[in-house]
């Protein structure tokens, strides 16, 4: 008979990976109602900071607009702590982790600090085009800094082991070309968020206005979209145990123009589409961070987290 054993150190880390990737989870949300809070118009329906009309429930205020900016801010504050816990657990006990983990969850707390920080400017200075966008990269970097301790909290400790198929050279670069690909995708989606908080392509399709803004993000989407498919297409050749995410990669980034083409068609008349393709921006940020902790060898204590042991 087969069993599933676990190893000394398999509870916590199971457990970290599990707060992790729930935390994951609540972001990609946050990063969804951040941006229907956008569509909609809410971003200034609390007036004030960090309350909502001088109370933590603003009851007699509440409608669709107060409730988006309100519960943004509600998920926000449950991820700040959430995070706060995983960076000191983590610290703690970093010996019995992988060491990149206690690095990436302190390098998360320190976003979430400045992302609140950026949170209050935008209410106070009124939502300026910099600081908005801004506040998008920040909760991008974090969705990213997430999906990457989640996978490095799952993987065993191991050295890369690339495909012995892979053409020569191409297996050293490839950690290299998995982070330039993410990074090019980064910088899409914050030029995506500089078009977005001017509502450069709305007042482009209206009058003509700021259409520079909208050519440059239909521009940088052909380059990273060709990227994704060109890393995608490599690693579901090459890198039998990247298949499933380089398929996501691809399926993400193709619903990324179809939904990017579809907002255009319908004049960003249907929010839903619009919230959409940020939704799958931060999926595809989540995806390639993931691909980037798979490329690279996983320092930390021996074992895997589940191990099989045989039974006569």
């Amino acid at each position: 008979m087969t069993s599933i054993g676990l190893g000394s150190a398999t509870p916590l880390r199971a457990r970290l990976a599990a707060l992790s990737a729930h935390l994951l989870v609540a972001l990609v949300a946050l990063v969804a109602i951040g941006g229907a809070t956008r569509v909609m118009e809410a971003g200034l329906a609390c007036p004030d900071w960090p309350l909502c009309y001088g109370s933590l429930l603003p009851g007699r205020q509440m409608n669709l607009q107060v409730f988006l900016e309100w519960f943004h801010r509600l998920d926000a504050f449950v991820v700040g702590v959430g995070l706060v816990v995983l960076a000191a657990v983590s610290c703690w006990c970093r010996r019995q982790l992988p060491a990149l983990v206690p690095a990436l969850s302190l390098a998360a707390v320190a976003l979430v600090a400045l992302q609140g920080t950026l949170g209050a400017l935008t209410v106070t200075l009124l939502l300026p085009f910099s600081v908005v966008t801004a506040h998008l990269v920040t909760a991008l970097l974090l969705v990213a800094l997430l999906s990457a301790c989640t996978q490095a909290l799952w993987l065993a400790p191991r050295q890369a082991t690339p495909a012995p198929t892979a053409p020569q050279g191409l297996a050293s670069a490839w950690p290299w070309l998995t982070a330039g690909v993410a990074l090019l995708v980064l910088l899409q989606c914050a030029l995506g968020g500089l078009m977005a908080s001017q509502w450069a392509a709305g007042s482009c399709l209206a009058s003509g206005d700021g259409c520079g803004w909208l050519w440059a993000h239909r521009l940088g989407a052909r380059g990273a979209g060709l990227a994704v498919l060109a890393l995608a297409g490599g690693g579901l050749w090459w890198r039998p145990q990247e298949r499933p995410l380089a398929a996501l990669a691809a399926a993400l980034v193709l619903g990324q123009i179809a939904l990017g083409v579809v907002a255009l068609r319908l004049s960003l008349s249907v929010p839903a589409v619009t919230v959409a393709h940020q939704i799958g921006a931060a999926l595809l940020v989540a995806v390639l961070a993931a691909l980037v902790v798979r490329s690279r060898p996983i320092a930390g204590p021996a074992g895997p987290i589940l191990r099989l042991q045989a039974h006569g």
